[in-house]
């Protein structure tokens, strides 16, 4: 097994190498877990009238047929154990005292694919066939070698930014792991106490502002996973994380962090059709990361601070916004007040009438953005709001886009992060933003 090397990286790896990685990793230790209870089916304490759950020593998750496909050729990826039957399998005897693995919502077996013999070859599901390629041999376990679990915390894949600090975001992380696809069904599993990963399907239509309660992740399954109608009220809690959810037609905020929330995360999610903000953090909240996230066909994006008044805001606001796709939006992108240092780097704009405003002193670092056709990339000051700070380097203005303004200092930013380069933002982004993508 290769060794990783921690560099708090904001890219990931391409579709294709993530699902090998995945694959190669969960099922190298799955199936020595399976021989820890026997080195054959021909044992007596393997029932091959019963179902397992293939489940990797080093990460916990399981394996899983990738959204419950029946079809040839599915992709197999590790997931949070649900007991689903998409996770189930059944141990079959073959030849030599070999066994197959069959799953039970599709009753195809696991197979290494194309017959491939090479490191990190891809495995999927297939027709059973009784192949060589579909016989699997379990061999007892050797603990004494391989790579033990890290201690202490780990960093959820991707995470960078603001939400890494204060002890850092993981949502519901080690807590149960709930499949919704009704509004009921939502509303009850967000609003219960406890860790919970809630997995959303389909498409659920909202009324108003649903509150959020702490130790939470709601996660799209695929890339049509939509919110539609209301919207998501994270008020004074802590620890949220929101990926891979289209949000449409909302009548009020479609992500609303407010009253002091902190370590929040929101990554990976399209919005569209709105009423008002995508994403507004305002009063006091704190440590969140907004990521790769595609704004489009909307008006107002994301607000930073309540209102000019609001001065309890100061020392607070903290917050990253990495890798989003301002497609065509108007503005907020964001509009910032009070919060230093706020953090917007790598992100690409097209046709804003405004990108980043910064007002009532706050302090935004705003570095390696690209910025397509923009009339205003950077403000200090917007509307009636006083001026901010605002330090504007490594950014590209490219096809009309008007000249940037600056002022001031910011405060040094914290954590650590990798920056592309921003000739590069327009691919990197427009591929990597949205739904879909994790």
């Amino acid at each position: 097994m290769r060794a990783q090397t921690a560099t708090a990286p904001v890219r990931r790896l391409p579709e294709r190498w993530r699902t090998i990685t995945a694959i190669t990793a969960v099922l190298a230790m799955a199936l020595t877990a399976l021989a820890a209870v026997a080195q054959s089916a021909a044992a007596a304490t393997i029932d091959t009238d019963a179902y397992y759950v293939l489940v990797n020593r080093h990460s916990g998750k399981a394996v899983d047929v990738w959204e419950h496909s029946t079809a040839d050729g599915a992709e197999i990826r590790q997931y949070d154990v649900t007991h689903g039957h998409n996770q189930q399998f059944r141990v079959v005897d073959s030849a030599g005292g070999d066994v197959r693995l069959i799953n039970r919502n599709s009753g195809k077996a696991l197979e290494v694919w194309e017959w491939s013999t090479d490191n990190g070859a891809r495995l999927s599901q297939y027709t059973d066939h009784d192949g060589a390629n579909q016989r699997w041999q379990l061999v007892k376990a050797d603990t004494n070698v391989g790579t033990p679990d890290p201690g202490g915390e780990v960093p959820l894949d991707g995470l960078v930014g603001w939400a890494t600090q204060n002890g850092g975001t993981t949502g519901g992380q080690g807590g149960t792991t709930i499949n919704v696809d009704t509004a009921s069904e939502l509303i009850s599993a967000m609003q219960a106490s406890g860790p919970r990963v809630i997995r959303v399907s389909g498409t659920i239509d909202l009324d108003g502002m649903n509150d959020v309660a702490s130790d939470k992740t709601l996660i799209g399954v695929g890339s049509d996973a939509t919110i539609t109608g209301g919207g998501l009220d994270l008020s004074g809690v802590e620890n949220v994380i929101i990926r891979n959810i289209n949000f449409r037609g909302w009548d009020d905020d479609a992500i609303n962090i407010q009253e002091g929330s902190t370590n929040i995360w929101v990554d990976h999610n399209s919005f569209t059709d709105g009423y008002d903000g995508a994403v507004d953090i305002k009063r006091e909240s704190d440590f969140i990361t907004v990521s790769w996230n595609h704004v489009h066909n909307h008006r107002k994006s994301m607000l930073l601070g309540h209102s000019d008044s609001h001065t309890e805001d100061i020392g607070h606001l903290r917050v990253t916004y990495h890798h989003n796709f301002f497609d065509g939006s108007y503005s907020r992108h964001p509009r910032v007040r009070f919060g230093n240092p706020v953090h917007v780097f790598n992100n690409y704009y097209v046709g804003n009438d405004y990108g980043v405003a910064s007002t009532e002193n706050a302090g935004v670092l705003v570095e390696g953005n690209y910025f397509d056709n923009v009339q205003d990339p950077t403000l200090v000051g917007y509307g009636s709001s006083d001026d901010g700070n605002l330090v504007e380097r490594n950014n590209v203005y490219a096809n009309g886009s008007g000249t940037p303004e600056s002022a001031g200092s910011v405060a040094a930013i914290p954590y650590s992060y990798t920056l592309d380069n921003p000739n590069n933002i327009p691919n990197i982004v427009s591929n990597g933003a949205g739904t879909g993508k994790i």
